[in-house]
């Protein structure tokens, strides 16, 4: 499935803010259920650009499977074709054979034709993906730099240093930034910097001046970490999608386990988690946060590149009608013990490796259609 987009909130400029031995759980391995799926992922395109609305799903199911077994599409014979999905206007088609794949992607452009069309319709096809952790979505509260920065020249500099998109720069200070979760990071990094700068030259102005009153730096909103330059207190701190986090907490859950010497705190805002490590006493080891901060950033990492994350939205529908998309993904959740599943007041998000994320998708769906014909 192609990036998704998500919304969250970042309150604070800087952070971003927002997710002994361990056996890593077999995701997507170790079973012959788990090989045929992933050797279905495998025979997998993703469809996007699929005209929405202009006629019954069943019917464009057909027009879609007869396109991709057309010779003159490079096609081939078409085991299943899943439509609707949660995005619209994007299709799955699955193959008998591998080979087709490459067929099909090798094309210049495909397009999806019919005599119940009054035009062609462009599709983009592309390769079932590994990863959709790829786009998130923060508001920036920029008004912290009011006093040592013009606020438009530095949003410039941002641009020049990421490749995020930014909408308009609000009166309050807000701004909304858009783009992949790594350059979140290193625009994080580069506020950091930023505010870094500050809380030196603040240091600077105190020491030639006690007559100078102190910014109050709460009432502007710095972070954690910029108390941390101005007071000299050394923590380590990790920024992870929270998403990952929250995998990572359901599966990997001695990844966060510490001696008693380190603490660990997050906080979640949206999209984003801030992980606070800190040595706690006197006496203990100055390099330990630092290696705990390693070891998380080495599985967000791993997961990061492994694992998918689709989305069961239902927020149209009534309470009761809910409640049947939980029942139904709770009923399939046991077939698939290394899928996270999510719930939300207006959707369900299925986050875990590729291939079981897609068949679990498919199979809530039959359930849940299975559920609304048995009222």
């Amino acid at each position: 499935m192609p990036g998704r987009r998500r919304d969250g909130r970042c309150s604070e400029a800087a952070a971003l803010r927002r997710p002994g031995h361990q056996r890593k759980p077999q995701l997507g391995g170790g079973t012959a259920m788990a090989t045929g799926q992933a050797a279905k992922s495998a025979r997998t395109v993703v469809i996007a650009g699929v005209p929405d609305g202009l006629l019954h799903n069943d019917v464009m199911t057909d027009i879609l499977t007869i396109h991709f077994q057309m010779s003159k599409n490079n096609g081939g014979d078409v085991e299943d074709v899943m439509y609707p999905t949660d995005k619209k206007g994007v299709a799955y088609v699955t193959f008998e054979d591998q080979k087709v794949v490459e067929s099909v992607l090798k094309k210049d452009e495909h397009r999806l034709e019919d005599k119940r069309f009054s035009r062609y319709y462009p599709l983009e096809v592309t390769r079932f993906s590994e990863n959709v952790f790829s786009s998130v979505t923060c508001v920036l509260d920029m008004s912290i730099f009011k006093e040592q920065f013009i606020l438009e020249d530095l949003i410039q500099e941002m641009k020049k240093s990421t490749d995020l998109s930014f909408g308009p720069l609000q009166s309050s200070g807000h701004i909304s930034v858009q783009g992949s979760f790594p350059d979140i990071k290193l625009l994080r990094d580069f506020l950091l910097l930023k505010a870094k700068s500050i809380s030196e030259k603040d240091k600077r102005e105190k020491g030639t001046s006690h007559q100078r009153p102190r910014r109050r730096q709460q009432q502007h909103g710095l972070t954690t970490e910029m108390s941390n330059f101005v007071h000299g207190v050394e923590k380590q701190v990790v920024v992870l999608d929270t998403d990952i986090y929250r995998y990572m907490k359901s599966f990997f859950p001695r990844t966060f386990i510490v001696s008693d010497d380190t603490v660990i705190f997050d906080i979640t805002d949206g999209d984003v988690t801030t992980l606070y490590i800190e040595n706690a006493g006197s006496r203990s080891d100055a390099g330990q946060a630092l290696q705990v901060k390693e070891k998380i950033e080495n599985w967000s990492i791993k997961l990061h590149k492994t694992l998918r994350k689709e989305r069961i939205d239902f927020k149209e529908h009534t309470r009761d009608e809910k409640q049947r998309y939980r029942r139904a993904c709770e009923s399939v959740k046991p077939h698939y013990p290394h899928v996270l599943i999510i719930f939300y007041d207006t959707h369900i998000d299925v986050i875990g490796n590729p291939s079981e994320v897609f068949e679990f998708i498919k199979k809530a769906r039959n359930e849940i259609q299975s559920l609304f014909r048995s009222r």
